[in-house]
């Protein structure tokens, strides 16, 4: 990605972010963490005041400028339960892939702004709360989450302006209009029209390399129904597993339905007595674990990856009983 001229919107956030972080900074120290003149920086002070922000300036030995009454901000306003919900949702945040630092940071923050008796209800709750994995449907490592991708591409759905990127690793770009990202397992994954055929496609953010200039402005046509979220979830079963496999169950259609995540797969009907499981995964383990679980028997032709494997594991089973 390339580097572009800092917008004085982003040195502004850059700058609070900075005031945020320890109750005093130097005037020749934020010029220099920001690159700017004297001049700019005393401009980008009255700006942060004309927002409402209270920064003050203290002169003579240990003065600079400082955010609020003795460098801290006023109490932000949020209920009891506004402030609980708030704490749990950056706690969550902390076990995805490059969020962790920003969600400890934001939650650091957010303690500094709450009143007092807001500010022990929010640490208790960090304290004492721990969160399990994040994705235990997969032995695949997690992709890292880039929030700054995230929000360009928010930015440009938001803007109904196009984009080009490369994908999986690919040096052609893509062209697409973006419609809708949506987190699934601790992934994230972008809805968009592909150009020139305009086909609704499904992309992983994690794989996607944003190239610039993008594409241009667009007018919506929404996926019919607005379910993104479905969408996502029937494209990934069908199409964005590296692994696929079609399994034979002796139950019929609904019975297999009933005991399976519509996420995991689609049903098929075969006759009144047996169907078939369109399903797939990141590794031929979490395929082997989801027709496991399904308690019926079950047959398996292909992959050839998979045959192995669950003979592997027929033999691993048998030899662990008397």
């Amino acid at each position: 990605m390339r580097n572009v001229p800092q917008s004085t919107s982003s040195r502004l956030l850059q700058l609070l972010n900075y005031l945020q972080s320890q109750p005093v900074w130097s005037g020749p120290d934020l010029v220099t963490l920001l690159g700017v003149t004297d001049r700019t920086l005393r401009k980008d002070i009255e700006r942060l005041r004309a927002l409402g922000y209270p920064v003050d300036a203290t002169r003579g030995p240990g003065g600079g400028y400082r955010l609020g009454r003795h460098g801290q901000l006023p109490p932000l306003l949020l209920s009891d339960d506004e402030a609980v919900a708030v704490a749990i949702g950056l706690g969550n945040a902390r076990t995805a892939p490059g969020l962790a630092d920003a969600s400890a940071s934001a939650m650091a923050k957010l303690e500094r702004t709450l009143p007092d008796r807001l500010q022990r209800r929010v640490r208790a709750i960090d304290a004492s709360t721990e969160v399990g994995p994040a994705n235990t449907t997969t032995n695949e490592p997690e992709a890292p989450v880039d929030p700054d991708l995230l929000a360009q591409l928010a930015a440009a759905i938001s803007g109904r302006e196009g984009v080009r990127f490369t994908y999986d690793g690919g040096d052609r770009p893509v062209t697409a209009d973006p419609y809708r990202l949506v987190s699934w397992q601790h992934r994230w994954y972008l809805v968009a029209r592909r150009h020139p055929e305009r086909e609704w496609r499904v992309f992983r953010a994690d794989r996607m390399r944003l190239r610039f200039p993008g594409a241009a402005r667009f007018t919506p046509e929404p996926l019919r129904q607005g379910d993104y979220a479905s969408f996502v979830l029937r494209e990934v079963a069908s199409t964005g597993w590296t692994f696929h496999a079609r399994v034979l169950i002796d139950a019929p259609a609904e019975a297999v339905l009933e005991r399976i995540n519509p996420a995991v797969g689609v049903v098929e009907t075969v006759d009144d007595h047996h169907s078939v499981l369109v399903t797939g995964a990141d590794s031929v383990e979490t395929v082997a674990v989801w027709i496991g679980m399904l308690g019926i028997d079950f047959h398996v032709t292909e992959p050839p990856e998979l045959v192995e494997h669950l003979r592997v594991l027929a033999g691993r089973y048998q030899r662990s009983v008397p």
